[in-house]
């Protein structure tokens, strides 16, 4: 049901002109029929909402579960990559600046360390595997 309904407003109109020519004693009658027919056309929409919206669930298990997309791309693991080679210099001249040789190993070891970790969850035996039931399963 659109904001601006020309039938429902067709409606209200001829409420209110037959209103104008019955009185107020026909008011309430009036206005309950009036009533009725906005609850009907809102019925209609939900109904119509809700049927579109089982067809797109129905749909969605007929054509089954979707492959897990990895999200591990090569340009995912290139502009990481790229990121820790960036923020890599400022931190080896803060690790030497603090520790000499020390703190630029260490540096060092942690940058090698989160690429490790980043390329890890790629990795076949680190990846979970999803049966083919329902989550509610677990």
């Amino acid at each position: 049901m659109e904001a601006r309904d020309p039938e429902l407003k067709k409606e209200l109109d001829a409420t209110l002109h037959a209103r104008r020519d019955l009185g107020e004693e026909y008011e309430s009658a009036l206005v309950e029929s009036f009533l009725a027919k906005v609850e009907e056309r809102l019925d209609t929409t939900v109904d119509r909402r809700v049927r579109r919206r089982l067809a797109e669930q129905q749909m969605t298990v007929a054509r089954g579960p979707r492959p897990q997309q990895s999200g591990d791309t090569f340009g995912e693991r290139f502009g990481f990559g790229i990121i820790t080679m960036i923020l890599a210099i400022p931190l080896s001249a803060i690790g030497v600046a603090n520790a000499g040789l020390p703190g630029l190993i260490v540096t060092w070891l942690g940058i090698v360390g989160v690429n490790v970790a980043h390329v890890a969850h790629a990795w076949p035996w680190q990846r979970k595997t999803r049966s083919a039931g329902s989550e509610w399963d677990e």
